[in-house]
C-alpha cells in the first residue's frame, strides 16, 4: 500500500509527502528554509498567513508549481503561479489538485463572493480535504466522497469554533480528522467533543510527529 506522510509546518500550513518523495504544501506559512523543497504548493486564498510570500521563497525551486483560486491570481504572479476555478481540478503527473468552496456565513472575514478555497489532493489512491478559512457550508455535504483525511479550522474567531468544526465533520465525514488554525485552543476538548458526537471519526493531532496515510 501506498504510504503519504503528513507533518504539520504552521497555522495551517500542512507538508504532504507521497512515496514517489513529492512534495505537496498546502496553505504555505511560516515554512523554514531548512523544511524539504516544493514541488506544488497550494494557497486557498490570500491572506497572509495562508499565502506568505517568505514562506514561498523558503522552498521554492526552479520547476515548483504554485496555485490558488483564480480571484488571487494577482497575487500568484510573482511566482508564475496559476488560478483555478472554484471547482476546477488540474491533473499534474500523480497528483489532482480540485478547489472546492470555503466561506463564512456569520462572520464577514471571508465572504462568498471572494471565491476563494478548500482544496482536495488526491494522490496515492488517496483524498485529503484542506477546508481552507470557512464555516460550516451547504456544500461539505457534497464533497467527493471518500476523504481519507480533512484538515477543519476551529479556533472560532475568523472560522468554525469546535461545535461547528465537529458538525461540519459529521457532513464531510472523513476517516480521519485534523484540527488546525485554532488559536490556542485545547485540542484535547475537541478530541473529547468529536468522539461523543461521532467516534468512527478519528481525530489525530498533528504536531512533531508527521502522520503516515
Amino acid at each position: 500500500m501506498n504510504i503519504l506522510e503528513i507533518s504539520w509546518i504552521s497555522h495551517a500550513c500542512f507538508k504532504i509527502k507521497t512515496e514517489s518523495g513529492k512534495i505537496i504544501y498546502l496553505d504555505p506559512y511560516e515554512i523554514p528554509k531548512s523544511e524539504e523543497k516544493a514541488d506544488i504548493i497550494v494557497a486557498s486564498h490570500s491572506h497572509s498567513d495562508h499565502l506568505s510570500n517568505s514562506a514561498i521563497k523558503a522552498v521554492m525551486k526552479d520547476n515548483t508549481i504554485i496555485l490558488g483560486p483564480e480571484t488571487i491570481k494577482n497575487k500568484l504572479k510573482k511566482f508564475n503561479g496559476k488560478g483555478l476555478k472554484i471547482g476546477e481540478s488540474l491533473e499534474l503527473d500523480d497528483v489532482l489538485i480540485h478547489l472546492t468552496p470555503a466561506y463564512t456565513i456569520q462572520k464577514s472575514t471571508h465572504p462568498k463572493s471572494n471565491e476563494w478555497a478548500g482544496i482536495i489532493v488526491e494522490t496515492e489512491g488517496k483524498r485529503i480535504y484542506h477546508a481552507g478559512d470557512t464555516e460550516r457550508i451547504p456544500e461539505m455535504k457534497h464533497l467527493h466522497k471518500n476523504i481519507d483525511l480533512a484538515f477543519l479550522p476551529c479556533g472560532g474567531t475568523y472560522t468554525m469554533d469546535f461545535e461547528e468544526a465537529s458538525d461540519a465533520a459529521i457532513d464531510i465525514k472523513p476517516e480521519i480528522l485534523v484540527p488546525m488554525h485554532n488559536w490556542g485552543k485545547n485540542l484535547g476538548e475537541f478530541k473529547e467533543l468529536m468522539n461523543k458526537k461521532d467516534p468512527s471519526i478519528q481525530v489525530q493531532i498533528i504536531e512533531d510527529t508527521p502522520l503516515k496515510l
